[in-house]
């Protein structure tokens, strides 16, 4: 028998209400909560025997990875799509998350067939962007449906697919549910369909999510849990440059980044990022700093621009890009009660060339290096790249993977490396290493004496 039951959920964090409320207990957030009706049946079920198995019994399996035609794709999976893997592909409209799926299904499509779901454009908007990215192969197979179980149908009577793609979730929705498309349970009930598909065909299964205002994916964050693989789609659109970052990776290691180039003919590897974000560097101008940040496994050598300003206004100005605005704060402080430095009346604006975002507090000294350098309209030498962690006493702190870090620097050119003492990093010959325990005294080293 059949029962309809009335609840309430929230559409951010997936509370769930019995009454309506306008503000969500469980993450604050103002009218996310939406009526929802289901249809519970009550039935009287047996659960199935289990036979636990002990570990070292257990057999396993080498994962079969399939290469994508993308190198920058493939990094960031760990090496390439693992059959029967769900892969979640989120990023802001128009970055060009269809773009990178599509190459992908054309390359993929060589060692067999691809399904292509589009629930958001018709057939023909997705022949267009294929002639315009070059995939032509009829091994990619298209279809334009938003009812699940439609799509499971296509699934079933179709071959050994290589690979299927469903743009986007959040379009997507299942005649069990009796919520809007894009609702908390429309997409765990379809992810977790999904999930079974991939895991009891072994077919590798990409989906699309859209993300929210603030930049994370829209639905219940059980999503994020449901699936092997998270991938971030990122960007400046006014930028040619796209970023492909993992957060989360069950078949290789996260926080890798992936580096596109967006053009006419769609999305090209970049396998030198360093080079590229130093190409338009400026050379012998103050405030201009080259730090070697870690994503993942790879090391990526990044300009760091700071100016310092007099203020015009009571409550000086701090503006920031690419860098969390706490740790900059936190490295202004150090600079004023630390050194000396009058900071507290001035503006500070602190960019990271490229449109990258750095979280790692590997890049606190080249940071607060960039600021005294403008303050003092001193240039760095433009062949010494300055990496380190800064405490709140003006310490200079050890970092890891440091012979990476030193490796690329030598690689693109650089001759000298600002670095923690006590470290002792086993550096290329052609590099010198010069070696800090305090701010002041990488400000020696750096520009001249100003440390002291």
């Amino acid at each position: 028998m059949k029962r309809e039951k009335t609840r309430y959920v929230c559409q951010n964090c997936g509370q769930v209400e019995l009454r309506w409320l306008g503000r969500c207990p469980g993450c604050g957030e103002w009218n996310s909560l939406v009526e929802e009706v289901r249809q519970e049946t009550r039935t009287a079920t047996s659960g199935k025997k289990i036979i636990p198995v002990p570990l070292p019994q257990i057999k396993t399996e080498k994962q079969e990875r399939a290469a994508t035609g993308l190198a920058e794709l493939d990094r960031v999976l760990g090496g390439g799509l693992v059959r029967g893997s769900l892969v979640l592909v989120g990023g802001d409209p128009g970055i060009g998350k269809s773009t990178l799926l599509l190459q992908a299904a054309g390359y993929l499509a060589q060692k067999g067939p691809v399904l292509y779901i589009s629930a958001e454009e018709s057939l023909s908007q997705l022949r267009m962007r294929a002639e315009r990215l070059g995939v032509e192969g009829p091994q990619v197979l298209a279809a334009a449906e938003n009812c699940l179980e439609d799509i499971l149908t296509a699934v079933d009577a179709g071959q050994d697919w290589q690979a299927v793609i469903i743009d986007s979730i959040q379009t997507v929705h299942s005649r069990e549910i009796t919520s809007a498309p894009g609702s908390v349970s429309q997409v765990r009930h379809c992810t977790g369909l999904l999930l079974d598909l991939a895991k009891g065909r072994e077919i590798a299964t990409l989906i699309v999510g859209h993300v929210t205002k603030e930049g994370a994916l829209a639905g219940p964050r059980v999503l994020e849990h449901m699936v092997d693989t998270v991938l971030y789609f990122e960007g400046e659109r006014h930028q040619n440059y796209r970023l492909l970052r993992a957060v989360k990776n069950r078949f290789g290691s996260t926080n890798e980044l992936g580096l596109f180039e967006m053009t006419g003919s769609g999305l090209i590897d970049v396998s030198n990022p360093s080079g590229l974000l130093l190409a338009q560097r400026p050379v012998g101008e103050p405030g201009s700093v080259v730090v070697v940040a870690m994503e993942g496994s790879r090391p990526i050598l990044v300009e760091i621009q700071a100016l310092i300003s007099p203020g015009n206004l009571a409550n000086p100005r701090r503006m920031t890009s690419g860098l969390d605005y706490q740790r900059v704060a936190l490295l202004l402080a150090v600079l004023e009660k630390r050194l000396g430095m009058q900071l507290s009346h001035m503006d500070a604006f602190v960019n990271v060339a490229g449109g990258l975002k750095l979280t790692e507090p590997a890049v606190d000294l080249g940071v607060a290096v960039a600021l005294a350098s403008s303050w003092r309209e001193r240039s760095v030498d433009p062949e010494m790249v300055i990496i380190g962690e800064v405490g709140l006493t003006g310490e200079v702190r050890r970092v890891n993977q440091m012979e990476k870090r030193l490796q690329e620097a030598a690689r693109i050119g650089f001759k000298r490396a600002v670095v923690p003492s006590g470290q002792k990093p086993e550096g290329p010959a052609e590099l010198e290493i010069i070696e800090v325990g305090t701010v002041a005294e990488a400000l020696d080293w750096s520009l001249g004496g100003m440390g002291r």
